[in-house]
């Protein structure tokens, strides 16, 4: 079909895919956008919270608000990409009377303005990252879709490492000249590592790492932060990455209970406390809760954060335990003793915006719950001599409207692949104990 012949689109974008994506209002080329007034009215309510969702909408209320120096948004005004934006007030005079109600309304309407464009015989798509609203505007016969210009690839993601059989030669002249060239593994990315098995004898074996500019180097260090040992591959790799001061993004993806964020605290707490390579200990997670909230938290910040903060702590405790540096009836006092040194700080995510950090260990956990948006936010934030380390798995999401495709973790993975200063490692073997991997296993 000749381009000029194409049909014009109407995009029609719900409210959730601007609080996902205040850029989106830019990523539908040369067609036409419409924000249901109801759209509007959402973006108002939301525009005061004192979260992620509330610096969203400010967002994307102060890009309206700019537009409107273009023309009047109810008549359309024109955009950088060649098409255009309107603010629809007008709807479908009726729904099916099962769309009645008072708890979905705005979702309705915003339904209703679809469908009356439709009526009108534009070619509308409606926008949203809300599932059951895809499936309402479907049943009203509206083409639908996901809001997917930031998915990743989920199935094919990342691993950061792979297995190669190779022949023994190979292997021997690893270790014995502490390198193989570039053009052994052209397709290699930078910081990934390899799994080198002898052709000739199964049983041996080889680990690299690929480096650019300098190819294979084997894997000689055996680290052990805070007395941690790897128990696995995996393990090893992630090590690797987390105590290599040239490595400023690492990101650790897998199953519960694979070691990510213990390994990343290990790592964090010797280089802040013994090696000094940080100033200081930076934790931070996402505040979304898994299953029923219980409400507002009483408190002070600090005792807020506390309770979202069980698994950082949790994981400190075992450290200090299995240190040996510490009685059983010692190791509540020495992590309460790291916890309130002015080397290690406790952070929501969404009090990291704004902030400067030069010389830091960021651990971001469960980051999978945060949209690419918050990701870029939070990584902008790191300044001169920072690492940054986002631990999570793509499968345990928490957050409604993000999944394992389009969340914040998995976008980061694919968008910093060969980078010289990045390096991820996908996990997939639990450690935690024997009932955890075959409750991971059964249920």
């Amino acid at each position: 079909m000749n381009p000029a012949q194409r049909v014009a689109r109407t995009f029609v974008l719900d409210t959730n895919v601007l609080i996902h994506d205040p850029e989106s209002l830019a990523r539908f080329e040369r067609s036409k956008v419409v924000l249901p007034l109801s759209v509007i009215e959402e973006l108002d309510q939301f525009k005061r919270l004192n979260d992620d969702r509330g610096y969203s909408v400010r967002q994307a209320s102060r890009q309206l608000d700019r537009l409107r120096s273009r023309g009047k948004l109810s008549q359309g005004v024109t955009l950088d990409h060649g098409g255009t934006l309107v603010i629809e007030y007008r709807r479908a005079e009726k729904l099916p009377p099962q769309f009645e109600g008072t708890s979905v309304k705005k979702d309705n309407e915003i339904l209703a303005t679809a469908l009356f464009l439709k009526e009108k015989g534009e070619s509308v798509v409606f926008i949203s990252k809300d599932m059951n609203l895809r499936i309402k505007a479907e049943i009203l016969g509206i083409e639908t879709q996901d809001y997917e210009r930031e998915k990743a690839p989920i199935q094919g993601l990342y691993k950061g490492w792979r297995e190669a059989v190779v022949g023994q030669a190979e292997i021997d002249k690893l270790f014995k000249d502490h390198r193989l060239g570039e053009d052994a593994f052209p397709d290699l990315r930078a910081n990934e590592f390899v799994i080198l098995k002898s052709a000739e004898n199964p049983s041996t074996s080889g680990l690299a790492r690929f480096k650019a500019g300098q190819g294979l180097a084997p894997l000689t260090a055996q680290h052990k932060p805070w007395g941690i040992k790897p128990l696995n591959v995996q393990q090893r790799f992630a090590l690797d990455l987390l105590m290599d001061k040239d490595v400023s993004l690492v990101t650790l993806i897998g199953v519960p209970g694979s070691g990510k964020t213990l390994l990343a605290l290990a790592a964090g707490l010797e280089q802040v406390f013994e090696s000094r390579l940080y100033r200081r200990l930076l934790i931070s997670r996402p505040v979304v809760p898994v299953g029923r909230d219980i409400g507002f938290l009483p408190g002070t910040k600090e005792e807020k954060l506390s309770t979202w903060m069980g698994a950082v702590k949790d994981n400190i405790e075992f450290l200090c335990d299995t240190s040996g540096q510490v009685t059983q009836d010692e190791v509540l006092t020495d992590a309460a003793d790291i916890f309130e040194s002015d080397k290690i700080e406790v952070e929501a995510v969404s009090y990291l915006r704004g902030r400067s950090l030069p010389r830091m260990y960021i651990i971001i956990d469960d980051a999978q719950n945060l949209t690419p948006h918050e990701v870029k936010t939070i990584i902008s934030r790191a300044g001169e001599g920072t690492k940054v380390v986002l631990t999570g798995d793509p499968y345990q999401i928490d957050n409604p409207y993000l999944d394992a495709a389009s969340n914040g973790l998995s976008n980061l993975v694919e968008r910093f692949k060969g980078q010289k200063v990045a390096g991820s490692v996908k996990f997939d073997k639990i450690e935690r104990s024997g009932l955890a991997a075959l409750a991971s296993e059964l249920l």
